[in-house]
């Protein structure tokens, strides 16, 4: 696949400043997609994890859409809209980046990275992104989960951030749970992008055929399945970050620190506890991932 988003031969004299840009332009465009696609399915998943409310994902589903309106599947887009585009490109930039790095290191040989440079340059990547998707993920999180009507706590995105840094400073208030956010990035986008680039080489030596030649629907195809591999690799460290951000403050804060958060949640759920969630979580993740790597795909392809 040299001409698609995710590798993207570097030709003699190229600039890299040109490549890095389309890197990242490319990876925006699929973030717009991600966020569009995904939001009705996150907002079931981050109401599983942080309340005992629901006995099922549709029952969450249609306790949502009864109560609070259909436009409720799309509380707090605004944040991630303008937010997870800046994290995908994020994400899509430092891994070439770090690709290219660990290429030159292997002496631009033109034999594929391993698998394990492939996790380490996508745990790289999420490292990165974890700068600005801890506070992004902190405030949509805060909005989703907020009452409904007169009762809601914040009005908007921006009176979230002053309320979160008020209350708790910029560290302990906007940035809480972020040591678990870059220990669940890390693991999440080394996981994904080195299960892609497995799908992807088995199809083309199966095939007998170069990346370049893998249909764009089979890339869509192994894109979901790479995010099937995300979640199921990172999502324990996903609950403990919602719990964390959704934590009160001051006398109404639960849980102290990362490590007792997963204490209580052993002793209070068992290990049930670190999956409630997974499966509206699992239902969007084929088609979120699978429209983030097309979209970066075809953007590539267009601006090449």
């Amino acid at each position: 696949m040299a001409d698609t988003a995710l590798e993207v031969a570097d030709e003699p004299g190229k600039s890299s400043s040109l490549q890095t840009f389309k890197d990242l332009f490319s990876g925006a465009a699929g973030g717009i997609a991600q966020v569009l696609i995904g939001q009705p399915f996150d907002i079931v998943k981050v109401r599983l994890q942080t309340s005992s409310a629901y006995p099922s994902a549709a029952s969450a589903a249609l306790s949502i859409y009864r109560n609070e309106g259909a436009l409720a599947f799309y509380k707090g887009t605004l944040t991630p809209l303008l937010g997870i585009g800046a994290c995908v490109s994020i994400q899509f930039g430092a891994f070439h980046s770090a690709r290219r790095w660990l290429e030159q290191r292997n002496g631009n040989t033109g034999v594929p990275l391993s698998y394990g440079q492939y996790y380490a340059a996508g745990a790289f990547a999420g490292v990165a992104n974890s700068a600005i998707s801890g506070p992004i993920e902190h405030v949509r999180i805060r909005l989703q989960t907020q009452p409904h009507g007169a009762a809601r706590l914040y009005n908007g995105p921006l009176d979230c951030v002053r309320k979160l840094s008020a209350q708790g400073g910029v560290l302990g208030g906007l940035y809480r749970g972020e040591a678990v956010t870059i220990l669940r990035e890390a693991q999440a986008y080394g996981v994904w992008f080195l299960a892609f680039e497995w799908f992807m080489n088995a199809d083309a030596a199966r095939n007998k055929i170069d990346r370049k030649d893998v249909p764009s629907y089979k890339v869509a195809f192994y894109g979901g399945l790479a995010g099937e591999a995300l979640w199921l690799g990172s999502y324990p460290l996903d609950v403990i970050k919602s719990k964390m951000q959704t934590d009160g403050f001051g006398q109404e804060q639960k849980y102290k620190t990362m490590r007792d958060c997963f204490a209580q949640t052993w002793r209070a759920e068992g290990a049930r506890g670190f999956w409630k969630g997974i499966g509206p979580t699992l239902l969007r993740a084929m088609p979120v991932s699978a429209g983030t790597f097309a979209v970066v795909e075809m953007t590539m392809r267009a601006i090449n």
